[in-house]
């Protein structure tokens, strides 16, 4: 178990951070990007999941489930980053690692509430209410996640990348399905506006 008894070192001040292993590295280094990134995600997550508890308390049930996957996701994206804050081949036999059943999962979640949506005729513009917007915030910032894992690709194990693909898919579907009676914004090409 971890355990953090004091947050400023000063340990990072020349511009150098360590990874699980204690191996320092610039705070520029790839490896960083990637599980600051996803930090990042982990945090536009949460705004949402506090948008959702911040609705009234009646009892929404797409918002109830909406805020237990992304509770889920949100251990997950920890678990994710605290792998790639390991030097490739580095994970501690201690440490557990998602598999492909998260990404199957995301999936599952995914086809479940495209049950309810009506196909797209055009892209959607990112608006709508907070949690909504905020959603494809979350959304953005996995995908720029993914590109960087996808940097190191020889470094970063497959599971990685595609549940990273996947949790993008998965914020803009969930987007969708919690856009209530104010609708989604379509995009209108040049050409027609």
């Amino acid at each position: 178990m971890v355990r953090i008894t004091k947050v400023h070192t000063g340990g990072g001040d020349g511009g150098e951070t360590s990874l699980v292993d204690g191996t320092r590295v610039g705070k520029e280094h790839p490896r960083v990007a990637i599980y600051g990134t996803i930090d990042e995600a982990n945090s536009a997550i949460g705004i949402v999941r506090a948008e959702i508890n911040n609705r009234p308390k009646i009892a929404d049930n797409r918002l109830i489930e909406a805020d237990r996957m992304l509770g889920i996701i949100q251990q997950e994206l920890f678990d994710v980053g605290a792998e790639c804050a390991c030097p490739p081949g580095g994970v501690p036999k201690q440490m557990s690692i998602i598999g492909v059943e998260a990404g199957e999962r995301l999936v599952k979640e995914m086809d479940y509430m495209l049950e309810d949506l009506e196909p797209l005729s055009s892209f959607i513009l990112p608006t709508g209410t907070p949690m909504v917007a905020h959603l494809h915030m979350a959304r953005t910032i996995v995908r720029r996640a993914e590109r960087e894992a996808c940097a190191l690709r020889e470094e970063v194990r497959h599971e990685v990348i595609s549940y990273l693909n996947r949790l993008s898919d998965h914020c803009f579907v969930l987007s969708r399905w919690l856009t209530g009676e104010e609708g989604e914004t379509l995009w209108t090409p040049l050409g027609k506006r």
